[in-house]
């Protein structure tokens, strides 16, 4: 068996083990209120971690990134809808990258 084969059977199972492991060792019902409001904040924490540094590659210019970071934080502070975020996200990044590409 070639190398990649390995690579995917150690990725598998690993996988399978992180996945498996806390439904085995763990019987009754978590109670300490410290670990449920830690796992229940996780999901949030992971995908922050994943999505946030992404956001300044996303466009062509990290000014224009950061422009719509800031317009989607401040439109989010605001308890708008995801879809009223992201459109005022694009549209500053879209103006930011007209201003930009018009001055230089």
């Amino acid at each position: 068996m070639n190398n990649f084969v390995w690579y995917l059977l150690t990725m598998a199972g690993v996988t399978y083990l992180i996945r498996m492991l806390p439904l085995v060792l763990i019987k009754k019902k978590i109670t300490n209120k410290y670990v449920v409001s830690f796992l229940y904040y996780l999901p949030y924490a992971v995908l922050t971690v994943m999505t946030v540094p992404a956001v300044f590659y996303a466009t062509g210019n990290v000014w224009s990134a950061l422009v719509g970071f800031i317009v989607a934080l401040i439109v989010a502070y605001f308890e708008k809808g995801l879809m009223t975020v992201a459109l005022c996200s694009c549209g500053g990044v879209l103006i930011t990258e007209l201003i930009l590409r018009y001055l230089v």
